[in-house]
């Protein structure tokens, strides 16, 4: 499973704190829209590439997931069957990643959820 303190790279954090900026959701929600909105579009994370969680924004997983730990952990788990720990931390980031892509031009919550 997930490991229990979770970060996500720099990037994608500057991009989820101007995502709050504009329309006040924490990143830490944004995070779970961008991660099913990422599943959904069927983005595969590789894990042959190394990818970089250095932001500095470090949360335990309840607070990065809330409710939706179980749900995202059995999708990592089943779409990523032999991933473990840190590994299946960063396919979960790489898809917070993809998701968050098509969340960053959202200028205000009417938009946001206008788009859902």
């Amino acid at each position: 499973m997930l490991p229990n303190r979770m970060q996500l790279s720099r990037t994608v954090e500057e991009q989820l704190k101007k995502l709050k900026g504009y329309t006040g959701v924490t990143p830490n929600v944004s995070a779970r829209i961008a991660f099913f909105r990422s599943i959904e579009s069927d983005f595969r994370y590789d894990p042959t590439t190394e990818y970089a969680t250095n932001g500095s924004l470090t949360l335990d997983k309840i607070t990065w997931l809330g409710r939706t730990q179980e749900i995202t952990e059995l999708l990592l788990k089943h779409t990523y069957p032999d991933l473990e720990g840190k590994q299946l931390q960063q396919a979960w980031a790489a898809h917070v990643e993809h998701g968050v892509a098509s969340l960053r031009n959202q200028k205000s919550l009417y938009n946001l959820t206008k788009n859902m």
